[in-house]
């Protein structure tokens, strides 16, 4: 049987770090002191440092979010605004993000298909003929964008390159999820809301998938679908840009389903059998919710622990920085593991998949 591998992840951010900025705003504009105090519990519990974006964070004061004036106080950008940044934006970061994986000339002739994921923007042209240019590929390369799955994304992208390189093995497939998160925040101050934006980034990553043995193997993909939560994450386009509910509800959904379809996750396999974890980091809640489920170690999610910590939440991007941590440690080597990311649906997609030797 034709095996799939993931050869080289590549991930890129862009230049602005905007997660202490984001908090002093946040704390500023709640009026109600026990709401302040909250948030600032709530904003160091998240475990995260660092968020970046394609806006630059203010200077001085914080009485405003961005220092560009993108969202003024009373006049926050409509989605035509929001949309018109990511068609700038977004090919400029996904382009850098591709330069990282350091295609030989050979490499880059040989690519056959493109995949692009993002749901934070959508043009036609899009990024996907942007990035043909950018990057010096065929023309002729066959383009699948995946639009608007959210953060499990990536999995559904890594799914379709797994299907493409075993029915045609000559392929070379590359992947890339592209997420401006920090396009989409909205004028309010419901503490809730503002917890939902605390969590979430800019960025990008880049994968190349071959049958060439180098990498990760991807074996098998499975999707647990959870409809009746089907409230609890939403992503809709409304008129001043996308409007996400993420639900609170949420870490107790994925402990539940996990645990009632661990054996169809793990596709019959016991639990030793899996080495490596690699978790969408959605927020530390959704991390400690999988710990919980399937009972492991506080160690075992250091790798997607250490993404939250250091880009928060990218959307369907997250996923392929954590194993890109992972590919780099050497002692993983032969090593077996499990992915998981959520998104709407409610939806977890889960991966199969083992270090090359």
């Amino acid at each position: 049987m034709t095996i799939a591998y993931i050869n080289r992840v590549a991930t890129a951010v862009p230049e602005h770090e905007v997660h202490a900025s984001f908090v002093r705003f946040a704390t500023q504009i709640l009026q109600k002191p026990a709401s302040r105090t909250l948030f600032e519990r709530m904003a160091t519990r998240a475990q995260i440092e660092r968020r970046w974006s394609c806006l630059v964070p203010p200077k001085g004061g914080n009485e405003v979010l961005d220092g560009e004036g993108f969202y003024k106080p009373g006049q926050f950008p409509s989605t035509a605004d929001r949309m018109a940044r990511y068609e700038i934006a977004a090919p400029a970061l996904g382009a850098a993000t591709v330069r990282r994986l350091e295609l030989s000339d050979n490499e880059r002739k040989n690519i056959t298909h493109l995949i692009v994921a993002s749901c934070t923007g959508f043009s036609a042209p899009g990024v996907d003929l942007e990035l043909l240019e950018r990057c010096g590929l065929n023309s002729s390369v066959e383009r699948t964008v995946i639009g608007f799955m959210g953060c499990h994304a990536a999995m559904n992208a890594l799914k379709i390159a797994h299907h493409i390189v075993r029915s045609t093995p000559t392929a070379n497939v590359l992947v890339v999820c592209l997420e401006l998160c920090t396009l989409h925040f909205q004028e309010t101050t419901d503490l809730d809301r503002l917890l939902t934006f605390l969590l979430f980034g800019d960025g990008c990553a880049a994968a190349l998938i071959s049958v060439a043995p180098d990498g990760i193997a991807l074996d098998s993909f499975h999707t647990e679908l959870v409809q009746k939560a089907a409230d609890q994450i939403t992503w809709n386009i409304r008129d001043a840009g996308f409007d996400m509910v993420l639900s609170g509800r949420v870490p107790a959904t994925i402990t539940g389903a996990l645990r009632e379809s661990s054996s169809r996750v793990l596709a019959g396999r016991p639990m030793h059998a899996i080495d490596i974890w690699a978790v969408h980091p959605g927020g530390r809640s959704i991390l400690d919710a999988v710990e919980s489920a399937f009972e492991l170690e506080r160690s075992a999610l250091a790798a997607s622990r250490a993404v939250l910590r250091d880009y928060g939440n990218m959307s369907s991007a997250t996923i392929l920085f954590v194993l890109e941590g992972l590919m780099r440690d050497q002692t993983m080597r032969g090593a077996s593991g499990c992915a998981l990311a959520f998104g709407p649906g409610l939806t977890a997609e889960t991966m199969l998949f083992r270090m090359a030797a």
